[in-house]
């Protein structure tokens, strides 16, 4: 029988649970979930056989250091900036960690102290990053291995609400706060498109986004995803001209998103009139007339207003931009705004009061990579790997499921002595990915791929 072994998670998101379920399946392993609030982890481990809650600072070095010290691995589900201090606290203890987030520079300043301290720092081991690396690299490996170059890589990665619940003018659906959802919309994007560094501003995302053909049945459109340049390096295709990684919407979302990021939505200024101690009552008509500028909060003058931030000319896509103005109810007198302290925090509020997911609705995520190759003979073809999925109703959401089970592989098989390269790693060996692809089709985790 294998020898108990202890393991600390970090987090009790909605990550965390398929995390847990997949390491308690052993029978050998204790899990300890620790949050700043106990009753948060002891919600969570009440579910479990196995599992154990505390109340944990992460900011408390002394605190953190002796959990930390008292596991064979600690699991960090927490926000990213908190990974470093993770990593630290498990250099002194030699303990392993596992993260799901890309490796920022303080997480990379570690390497030299894991490795001496011999420990394993596992990242990006979620969805993306993480699974979008395994089956890219799977095919890009095969490829070099039969002697051909990849000439085009294109990497698109998406949750979304299932079709049947995408019924909302964005098509889009929160599991919980859509505040990073928003703060997205304002990064910029840098990649390589037929030889050419493409650089776009964030102001300018969203009309960046292009249809992104996978299957006839999903209206699907994508954009780049931050800086997706440095890839050719990373995944070793130095004979790429285009190297993008992007995000997937529904068709809409794109021109919908623009025109809030238009009126100013995005501002995340204090200001005393959306405050929570500001007096009175705050209708959305009077929030919007602010924003605007405009001396009325009359709806119909609002509404007017708005739709000259539409810059689509198409008069269906206009149609339904105004139809999701009125629907989000942004220049009603009777929908109260909440007071949150920015605009863009106030809209957070809207959109989560309008869409979250239902109790029966399923979300989705699809993953599709697409090479270009040259092979050995000087013939060309196109490699498409797609992953799809969705959720289970009366179980986990498949965004929660394909974060959490990786992320559950990786610390299992570091227990085990399977993976166990030192250092502040990603899976971009194959001593490291495959071992762990090798496991996901038994959770319902797998790809398919075509030759075109």
């Amino acid at each position: 029988m294998s020898a108990q072994k202890n393991i600390l998670l970090l987090g009790s998101g909605f990550v965390a649970e398929p995390c847990l379920e997949y390491l308690l399946r052993s029978g050998t392993n204790r899990v300890t979930v620790a949050c700043r609030r106990a009753e948060k982890a002891q919600a969570l481990v009440d579910k479990y056989a196995g599992a154990t809650a505390m109340s944990l600072d992460v900011e408390d070095d002394a605190a953190l250091d002796a959990a930390v010290a008292a596991h064979d691995l600690t699991i960090s589900l927490i926000p990213y900036t908190q990974h470093a201090r993770v990593m630290t606290a498990a250099i002194k203890s030699k303990k392993h960690v596992v993260t799901t987030s890309y490796i920022s520079p303080a997480m990379e300043e570690l390497d030299a102290a894991a490795k001496q301290a011999g420990i394993v720092c596992m990242n990006e081991i979620g969805l993306d990053p993480g699974i979008d690396h395994l089956y890219a690299l799977k095919i890009i490996n095969e490829v070099h291995d039969q002697g051909g170059r990849i000439t085009s890589f294109e990497s698109f990665c998406g949750g979304l609400p299932a079709p049947e619940a995408s019924n909302n003018p964005l098509g889009y659906k929160f599991s919980w706060s859509a505040r990073g959802v928003l703060l997205a919309l304002r990064n910029n994007a840098r990649y390589w498109q037929d030889g050419k560094l493409v650089e776009i501003a964030g102001k300018d995302l969203m009309d960046s986004a292009r249809p992104i053909f996978i299957y006839p049945a999903f209206a699907l459109v994508g954009y780049g995803n931050r800086d997706s340049s440095h890839y050719r390096q990373r995944y070793n295709i130095p004979d790429a001209a285009t190297c993008v990684r992007g995000s997937l919407r529904y068709q809409g979302f794109p021109e919908f998103a623009k025109t809030l990021v238009n009126m100013g939505f995005l501002d995340d200024t204090p200001r005393a009139a959306l405050a929570s101690s500001a007096a009175g009552d705050l209708p959305w008509s009077r929030v919007t007339q602010q924003l605007l500028g405009l001396s009325s909060d009359d709806p119909a003058e609002l509404l007017r207003a708005a739709e000259t931030h539409i810059e689509t000319q198409d008069p269906e896509m206009r149609r339904r931009v105004i139809h999701g103005i009125k629907w989000l109810g942004i220049t009603s007198p009777s929908v109260a705004a909440a007071k949150r302290g920015t605009y863009l925090d106030v809209l957070c509020a809207r959109l989560e009061e309008l869409m979250m997911y239902g109790e029966d609705e399923r979300d989705m995520i699809i993953l599709q990579h697409k090479f270009e190759v040259e092979n050995k003979d000087g013939s060309h073809n196109t490699r498409t790997s797609v992953t799809l999925m969705y959720g289970e109703p009366d179980g986990f959401q498949a965004m929660a499921k394909t974060v959490g089970v990786p992320c559950g592989i990786a610390a299992q098989l570091i227990l085990d002595g399977k993976l166990a390269t030192p250092g502040v790693i990603a899976p971009m060996t194959r001593e490291i990915y495959e071992p762990i692809m090798a496991l996901l089709p038994a959770e319902g985790i797998n790809a398919v791929e075509e030759t075109i």
